[in-house]
């Protein structure tokens, strides 16, 4: 019996065989069905990918506004796609370590200020070009120009000079940088013709998949690029989807019903739900994502340090971490960073302290409501997040009034506009792009409005110092700087927690960012 069902699941695996067929054999020698589908698992392994079909996602995190130019990619849905038509000078593996790709070789000078690229040989754009030192150069000159608000703006005003050089590029840093490889696998940074220069939204560079159609805010379609530097590392899908999905009750709905294989930001208070579907698989890992609400520093009453830290402190964060995220994820402590970044040290968790609260309140001298904008899209259980926030901090004298707002139109009208609002971050690769793209007072994507010229000179210090204990105290106290003067709660830390229906294969457990770092469209296949 056992090698029967041993040929017979090769057979499937091969694509001559039916699934059904498979399992109606198996139960008529006896054999369970769990049992059966490990079998089947284990062949589709050996066999390798299944090439073919339209591989399907329903994301949150879509909108109208959307755009293909990787400089204003913010959301998860550009984020996915990106990764499925962008192709990266490096990557980070899911171990951590840097991954070349269109750069072969990356080597620097002893004082890590001089750093040299070497340009894979040939890569192909979409449109049939070859990639070159030239094209690579121009983008990272691009993402370094504040004309392009690009995400990425905050640490690449840290290179002083963009050359290239026959098949090389040399970048001249203004500071010592041992992290600069790490910061170049940021999302942002997909190599385009000319950089991107000449038409950033064209959604041309080198990636696994083209773009075939791109409706903002509804789907967008990539077909197999044939010329793909990687041939069958990625790609497996003859055509990937995205389709948006940002309500949360019909993301879940598509995938039980099979109109997507896979989806985003599971709700924490439904995963033992959907644990129960047939053939549905939880795929859930912790990493620097968190949820936060954030003040703009800068902008009044949230100017006013004794009203940031009552708000600080009127927050029950044990209490939204168990209600909200039920256990999928850990506290946050009003800094960025936690054990997933290699240089963390602990500092005193803060407390819920309605009495302190109510004390620098006062000192404040502000007085009426303080509104927090929220919205769906926020983090899932924003909504609710902010209602738990508006009754803790009741009980310290603090009246919060919370607005919802629509989900279209929140990441651009709201985050990063409105000095008072939830929102949410997927942490970076290192606590140096972490706190240079959110902290540094130069940074486009500085939410808080923390632009203060000593943590500036303390994020350029870290950068130059080579010695790792030397480093981890800076970041000790730039930590503490963020957490007591800073516009940043963070209640809580998430799990990144996905879902994927029946025959989806080839999950890589990654801990960046959610689905497989983004590249579960690209990585994963549908099985036979």
């Amino acid at each position: 019996m056992s090698n029967e069902l041993d040929y017979l699941s090769r057979r499937v695996a091969l694509g001559k065989l039916s699934r059904r067929d498979f399992l109606g054999r198996a139960a008529a020698l006896g054999v369970s069905a769990t049992f059966a589908n490990s079998l089947l698992s284990s062949a589709s392994r050996a066999a390798g990918p299944v090439k073919g079909g339209t591989l399907k996602a329903g994301l949150v995190g879509g909108e109208s506004t959307n755009s293909l130019d990787p400089a204003l990619m913010m959301t998860q849905v550009p984020f996915a796609f990106g990764k499925c038509w962008g192709e990266m000078i490096v990557e980070l593996s899911p171990e951590g370590k840097l991954e070349n790709r269109i750069a072969e070789e990356i080597g620097s000078s002893d004082d890590a200020k001089v750093w040299t690229l070497k340009i894979r040989d040939g890569v192909e754009f979409h449109n049939g070009k070859t990639v070159t030192a030239e094209d690579v150069a121009a983008t990272l000159e691009r993402h370094s120009d504040e004309k392009s608000k690009s995400g990425a703006l905050g640490y690449m005003k840290g290179i002083d000079t963009i050359k290239a050089n026959g098949k090389e590029v040399v970048l001249t840093l203004k500071e010592a940088n041992a992290d600069l490889p790490y910061l170049l696998s940021d999302y942002h940074l997909i190599v385009q013709p000319n950089g991107g220069k000449d038409k950033p939204d064209a959604g041309i560079s080198a990636g696994p998949y083209k773009v075939k159609v791109n409706e903002p805010g509804v789907r967008h379609v990539g077909e197999r690029f044939a010329n793909y530097w990687q041939g069958d590392k990625m790609g497996h899908a003859d055509q990937i989807e995205v389709v948006v999905i940002n309500d949360a009750t019909a993301r879940t709905a598509a995938l039980q019903g099979g109109q997507v294989n896979m989806i985003n930001r599971v709700e924490p208070k439904i995963v033992d739900l959907i644990k129960r579907v047939p053939g549905v698989t939880i795929r859930n890992h912790s990493g620097p994502g968190h949820y936060v609400f954030i003040m703009h520093c800068d902008t009044a009453p949230f100017d006013n340090n004794d009203l940031r830290m009552a708000l600080k402190l009127a927050i029950n964060r044990e209490e939204m971490l168990n209600k909200v995220l039920r256990g999928y994820g850990s506290l946050g402590n009003d800094f960025p960073i936690n054990a997933s970044y290699p240089l963390f040290t602990e500092i005193e968790q803060r407390k819920y302290d309605p009495d302190k609260a109510k004390f620098h309140y006062k000192k404040s001298g502000h007085d009426g409501t303080v509104l927090l904008r929220t919205s769906d899209v926020a983090f899932p259980g924003a909504v609710d997040a902010a209602q738990l926030y508006q009754q803790s901090a009741a009980k310290a004298g603090i009246k919060l009034e919370i607005k919802r707002e629509p989900g279209d139109g929140y990441w651009n009208e709201v985050w990063n506009k409105q000095p008072f609002c939830a929102s949410y971050w997927g942490g970076r690769s290192t606590q140096d792009q972490m706190y240079s793209t959110a902290y540094l007072s130069t940074a486009d994507w500085n939410d808080t409005r923390f632009k203060r010229p000593d943590f500036d000179k303390m994020v350029l210090a870290a950068r130059a110092e080579l010695d790792e204990a030397k480093r981890k105290a800076m970041y000790h106290d730039m930590a503490v700087m963020v957490r007591d003067e800073g516009g940043l709660i963070l209640p809580m830390f998430n799990q990144f927690i996905d879902a994927t229906g029946p025959k989806v294969a080839g999950w890589v457990e990654d801990p960046h960012q959610e689905l497989c770092n983004g590249y579960a469209l690209a990585k994963c296949w549908l099985e036979a």
